[in-house]
């Protein structure tokens, strides 16, 4: 193996952005206590920066969406600083409405326009039908300021700000006779207000960079800034009516300077165009020097290019164009993911328990069937409330970025713990008096409905494949199908709960009651301790590595103890509650399978691998490419089993390992169990959200390189071939 590049820093980037609840009402303004920060909108606040323990405050951060919270702080020390920060950041997932309470900030200043001046330039007042012309947004920015940049794909060496609101520009309502294109990265034609939800087609400057500074040192990063003009190319239908049509485009975008970012703002344009038959084209206005026409031929065009949604299902790939019919397809791909879910390592465990609540009541047909209904709608219902918040909370785009805030993985461990100890009749907690009708059972459809929450929850850390294609997929689109396909997701994964459910002669012969039934909740109750003991071990090293480091997985030596213990305590037990041959022989071998599968997960997992990984920079794979070397890109986290499972049975398979060593493969590994918002930028530019995910590439020059292999189910054969065709392009520096 090849030493590892020479170590940089990390490309860390501070998430400064804070909830907006959408609220145009004025609120007061509390005096502070111990260094915590009130919500205020007043208009007679003064002064945009304060100081606490010796440290600048920074303005609020809104968006036009509710999003994350990020509080100040005033260690001085940088590890510990990054570690309550994340702490911090965890709770919006939790408490979204409280967090768009709590985070104004103190600025003087309203938002983004009282740094930046908007106004609308057209080419030409007078156009004939069938004329094209461009109209320019000129925006003047503030000396010391910036706006981000629109959403684009950008060098790997610069730095994505994960909470950035990018600039973009909407027609709400485009009048008959006009046409525009929308979307700049889709040529298609919009002639109606329903067409121009996405943003419209526009010709943008070059990007400058700065090096804000949002608490973890300055980050190079691309912006707009001083006087810049995007331009809008637009057409007049060759039968238009004469007469004035009017329209408005929308921007939004938001400022910030060298340390914070200010609320963004939504400014509104008027555009009045006169259409006048036989009109004489005239000579632009000097600001139209650098607009290129050739952006014209995406409105003629009048079609709409391929959007086809790509999946890898290991050797087997295939696309489906989401429009018409398709997206029914892509519907049903995704209730597959969905039903793959149960069959992850994050579900599997918990699924005898339900089945042995359903059947306690497979003599009655009729009641099966309401907790199975009851367990199904708790699993569609969690899954809708999740695409819920993809839709509504800006930089929120998956369930498995919930894992990488430490306080929600810890806290998901605790709850199992809990619901653990009970299971194993370690205690029992008595109710109080208000709640004592509320039935948890599993055979309660109170029960069943939370069990079936619980069940999605656990899922979560795990991606089946095909889900994450159509996942990344709905959350680029409007909210309406975000909810739908995160439902399909949803309804495919509690498929087969409804189905034992419905037919409940297939559970009749699980043991309902007695010494049987309680040896296996006490079984699965030590299992799920080790499902604790991962959740919390994941979290607290999420909770203190800091990105680029490596993440310590020496907590899996508790997770496979308790999983050998399981194990042992299944086989021991067995042999004094039955005395019939077949159940000891079935239960003590199920046993002993458990404890030695326990024990190989922990010498496995807490072993380093024969791979000399790299951890993720954006400078090391920049360094890389530019050395013409290919790159095996590995995306993964502590709390991704998935990601350990591939990294282990595939990647460090004999076939792989020999083709890294013999053709001098870069391996970079993209570790995202903690804050690591460089490589959740670099997830984001390969339209993903959920992990795991491979991609290798081949150098080509460039500095993000070409794809060869992105996939998130792959084999060694897969991998192999994927490796040998980036190696035959790479040119080994001498």
């Amino acid at each position: 193996m090849r030493s590892p590049l020479p170590k940089q820093p990390a490309d860390g980037r501070k998430n400064a952005s804070y909830a907006d609840s959408r609220s145009r009402a004025d609120t007061s303004r509390e005096n502070h206590k111990d260094c915590l920060h009130k919500d205020s909108q007043s208009a007679a606040d003064k002064g945009r920066t304060g100081t606490c323990g010796g440290h600048p405050r920074r303005r609020g951060d809104y968006s036009a969406r509710t999003r994350f919270f990020q509080a100040p702080l005033s260690i001085d020390r940088d590890h510990l600083r990054r570690m309550h920060s994340m702490t911090i950041r965890a709770w919006p997932f939790l408490l979204s409405l409280a967090v768009a309470a709590a985070a104004r900030g103190q600025s003087g200043i309203a938002d983004s326009t009282s740094v930046v001046e908007a106004r609308v330039v057209a080419a030409a007042v007078d156009v004939a039908p069938g004329a094209d012309f461009p109209v320019a947004i000129v925006l003047k920015i503030k000396s010391g300021w910036h706006i981000w940049t629109n959403a684009r794909d950008l060098p790997a060496t610069v730095a994505q700000f994960d909470g950035a609101v990018h600039t973009a520009i909407t027609a709400p309502s485009i009048p008959v006779g006009l046409r525009l294109a929308y979307s700049d990265r889709t040529a298609a034609l919009a002639t109606s207000p329903a067409d121009a939800v996405a943003p419209v087609l526009a010709q943008w400057p070059d990007f400058h960079l700065a090096k804000p500074d949002f608490g973890e040192g300055p980050q190079s990063y691309a912006v707009f800034e001083g006087e810049t003009a995007i331009f809008v190319p637009m057409s007049v239908a060759s039968n238009a009516s004469a007469g004035t049509v009017r329209l408005t485009l929308r921007i939004e975008l938001q400022a910030c300077d060298a340390t914070s970012c200010v609320a963004p703002a939504t400014i509104d344009l008027p555009v009045e165009i006169k259409i006048t038959p036989g009109a004489q084209s005239s000579m632009p206005p000097a600001i139209f020097a650098t607009f290129d026409p050739a952006i014209f031929a995406a409105i003629h065009s009048g079609t709409r290019p391929s959007q086809a949604v790509a999946f890898d299902f290991f050797d087997f790939h295939f696309s489906i164009d989401p429009n018409g019919s398709g997206f029914v397809l892509l519907l049903a791909i995704a209730a597959l993911g969905g039903l793959l879910l149960n069959f992850t390592p994050c579900v599997l465990p918990v699924i005898p328990l339900k089945i042995m609540g359903l059947s306690r009541s497979a003599g009655n047909r009729r009641r099966c069937l309401v907790l199975g209904t009851a367990l199904s709608l708790g699993v569609i219902v969690f899954w809708i409330a999740l695409g819920l918040a993809v839709a509504l909370i800006s930089g929120f785009t998956s369930s498995s970025q919930l894992f990488q805030y430490p306080l929600f993985t810890v806290s998901i461990g605790v709850i199992i713990a809990l619901m653990a100890a009970g299971m194993c009749g370690f205690f029992t907690i008595p109710l109080p008096q208000s709640v004592a009708g509320i039935d948890f059972r599993h055979d309660s459809i109170g029960g069943s409905l939370g069990f079936g929450v619980m069940t999605a929850v656990l899922s979560t850390p795990c991606t089946a494949p095909l889900m994450g294609a159509a996942a990344a997929w709905a959350a680029t689109q409007t909210p309406l199908i975000v909810l739908i396909v995160f439902g399909a997701i949803g309804v495919g994964m509690a498929l087969p709960y409804f189905i034992l459910s419905a037919f409940p002669q297939l559970v009749r012969h699980v043991p309902k009651s007695g010494p049987a039934s309680d040896l296996v909740k006490q079984a699965m109750g030590l299992l799920l301790l080790a499902a604790a003991a991962y959740f919390i071990g994941a979290g607290i090293s999420g909770w203190l590595v800091v990105p680029p480091d490596p993440p310590s997985s020496k907590y899996w030596w508790i997770v496979s103890a308790l999983g050998t213990i399981a194990g042992l305590w299944l086989s021991l037990r067995t042999l004094a509650v039955t005395k019939r041959f077949k159940f000891r022989a079935a239960f003590c071998t199920l046993g002993a399978v458990i404890a030695c599968i326990s024990a190989l997960i922990g010498l496995r997992l807490t072993d380093e691998g024969e791979i000399d990984w790299i951890y993720y920079t954006p400078e090391r794979l920049a360094a890389a490419l530019a050395a013409d070397e290919a790159v095996l890109l590995d995306f993964t986290a502590e709390w991704c089993l998935n990601c350990k499972t591939l990294e282990k049975t595939v990647l460090e398979s004999a076939a792989v390992l020999e083709r890294i060593e013999s053709l001098g493969i870069r391996p970079i590994k993209v570790d995202l169990t903690g804050n690591n918002e460089a490589g959740r930028a670099l997830l984001k530019s390969y339209d993903r959200v959920t992990i795991p995910l491979l991609v290798i590439l081949a150098p080509d020059g460039g500095p993000n390189g070409r794809e060869v292999l992105k996939s998130d189910a792959y084999t060694p054969g897969e991998v192999v071939a994927a490796l040998d065709k980036a190696a035959a392009q790479a040119q080994p520096a001498p």
